[in-house]
């Protein structure tokens, strides 16, 4: 776990990591949210709408943002204030995605970043945009 102070980070700083949206993962996201929808629950559901396996919750998708901002950038001392995110495309159960996050903007007078944060597929295909605003909890 990272814990950058406000004084270390600077614009253009990223950081990374990648994760897999395995079946753990859809079974814990179901049973904390209850969403029984069937693209996300029924194989032969989604095969018929023309994917090749249950769709990820797009929440679980972007849930992987609260990691970014409280283990990676800016770590230990983060504070989400907001997240807008754009879905792009659909993720596949099994797919491996890549979370990342660059700081775009720094405000010095109440520590705070802003995050361009991109998750993309295994094929580097986007899946998810937006931005990210953190406050530093020193």
């Amino acid at each position: 776990m990272n814990s950058y102070r406000y004084e270390e980070l600077k614009i253009g700083m990223c950081e990374s990591f990648d994760v897999a949206v395995d079946e753990a993962a859809f079974s814990s996201f179901l049973e904390i949210t209850g969403d029984i929808n069937p693209l996300h629950n029924d194989r032969n559901y989604a095969e018929k709408k023309g994917h090749r396996d249950r769709v990820a919750f797009g929440m679980l998708t972007s849930s992987y943002l609260s990691t970014l901002a409280g283990v990676y950038l800016p770590g230990k001392l983060s504070l989400i204030q907001s997240v807008e995110v754009k879905f792009l495309k659909p993720v596949i159960l099994g797919e491996k995605l890549r979370v990342s996050g660059e700081i775009v903007d720094m405000n010095d007078s109440v520590k705070r970043i802003e995050l361009r944060v991109i998750i993309t597929n295994e094929d580097k295909v986007k899946v998810l945009k937006g931005r990210m605003q953190v406050l530093l909890d020193e």
